[in-house]
């Protein structure tokens, strides 16, 4: 509790110097800091409205923020006390970074007794061969796990659904999160513990799951002496998924030719189809209702979530719990004034119609499936085993949900209220 305390009021000393600092910076260095704030503002614009455009106008608005970036920096740069304003930064940075450790938690998750026969299904190309390089199979065997390894033409659910019918009582999934989504619903199916094993490109599942991402072969200690919760899984027209649906730029983005090999390049060709003046069909003609039970229509993005994600500065694209009974909808739709409005909340299901084939994307896989779309929340439905040496939780569980709350947490902490 002291070393809790006494980091909550080191961040708050260094925040309120950060702060100081660089007011004072900025104050002294009239007007070089207001300058600096209208470049970057001006530059935002232009790289906005680049996105929804085509050919040369497109090049020259990302020009144009490019030109807007550089002279930003060289006024920066320029400035006589440019050490003081990087003291400020990294004032600032340290506090938020001790800010975190406060507000870190870790779960202790009743103890379960050990399956009798696990099994772990692991894809070696799966996070650029993770699996392979951290021995997962050897590491399993000497576990008491039995690996099974997804080959290239091999059914991943035949396979899972013959390791069920010859007595395995625990399933493990070591891939993406695709993987652990089909994994983890034949789990849930037959009412068996399940384990996820950080061996993806970024695995999400396992950040909100309190699984420590850079340690996959201990995520295995999971069947051996981890404990078990329950979490909610979510379903699109019966199709399970762990994280997410996208609809729209997203959504319609994956389903083009080459985006494998050149995401960014496809992704900024897809968005003038869903942000500009002629939207595609398939994106103008979304339905959906809001949180008030209104009907809309068109959208440049949905997002669809097994429970909600925090979106802003702090904690963004992480979900505090999945244990909510909940979805989380995020949209986004453009105006005719070149702006748009965004809303988000959270229901135990959703409907998304259309008059033709939608574009989505689910858990990062991209499909196309007959509307109307349907998401339907499935409460507890997973019993999820954890290591007992990772955090059992989100790291965003306990982070409070705005700035002024923030630091509202951090002095209670500092003087021993909370």
């Amino acid at each position: 509790m002291v070393d809790r305390r006494a980091t909550a009021s080191l961040a708050l000393l260094l925040f309120f110097a950060g702060v100081v600092v660089a007011v004072v910076e900025m104050i002294r260095d009239f007007p070089r800091g207001p300058v600096v704030v209208v470049l970057l503002i001006i530059g935002a614009l232009a790289a906005w409205h680049a996105v929804q455009r085509r050919g040369y106008v497109r090049y020259i608005l990302l020009a144009s923020f490019a030109l807007l970036l550089i002279a930003a920096i060289v006024v920066v740069l320029t400035g006589e006390r440019f050490g003081v304003g990087l003291v400020a930064v990294a004032l600032l940075f340290a506090s938020v970074g001790l800010a975190g450790r406060v507000f870190t938690v870790r779960v202790a998750l009743p103890a379960a007794k050990p399956p009798k026969r696990a099994v772990v299904v692991w894809n070696p190309k799966s996070g650029g061969g993770k699996a392979v390089t951290n021995n997962l199979a050897d590491e399993a065997r000497a576990r008491g796990i039995e690996p099974i390894e997804l080959r290239l033409g091999d059914d991943l659910e035949q396979l899972v659904r013959d390791a069920v019918a010859s007595g395995a009582d625990g399933l493990a999934a070591a891939g993406g999160d695709g993987t652990q989504a089909l994994v983890a619903s034949i789990a849930a199916e037959h009412d068996l513990p399940f384990a996820c094993i950080p061996a993806g490109t970024r695995n999400h599942f396992a950040l909100d799951l309190g699984v420590d991402r850079d340690d996959v072969v201990g995520a295995l200690d999971a069947f051996v002496t981890g404990g078990e919760h329950r979490v909610d899984l979510a379903e699109i027209n019966g199709r399970v998924f762990v994280n997410n649906v996208s609809l729209g730029i997203y959504a319609e983005a994956v389903q083009r030719e080459g985006y494998r090999d050149a995401k960014l390049r496809t992704m900024l060709d897809t968005m003038p189809d869903v942000l500009g003046s002629t939207p595609t069909e398939a994106t103008s003609e979304l339905g959906w209702r809001g949180p008030d039970g209104a009907a809309h229509e068109g959208a440049a993005v949905i997002l669809i979530s097994n429970n909600v994600y925090r979106f802003g500065v702090v904690g963004s694209g992480s979900r505090p719990r999945l244990d909510g009974g909940e979805l989380g909808i995020a949209v986004w739709a453009p105006s005719n004034d070149g702006g748009g409005r965004s809303q988000q909340w959270s229901a135990a299901d959703v409907e998304i119609t259309s008059t033709q084939p939608i574009p989505v994307g689910v858990d990062g896989e991209a499909l196309v499936l007959d509307p109307p779309l349907r998401f339907v929340s499935r409460p507890a439905a997973l019993r999820v085993r954890i290591a007992p040496q990772h955090p059992g939780a989100s790291p965003t569980a306990n982070l409070p949900t705005g700035f002024f709350d923030f630091v509202r947490q951090l002095f209670a902490v500092a003087v021993g209220r909370a």
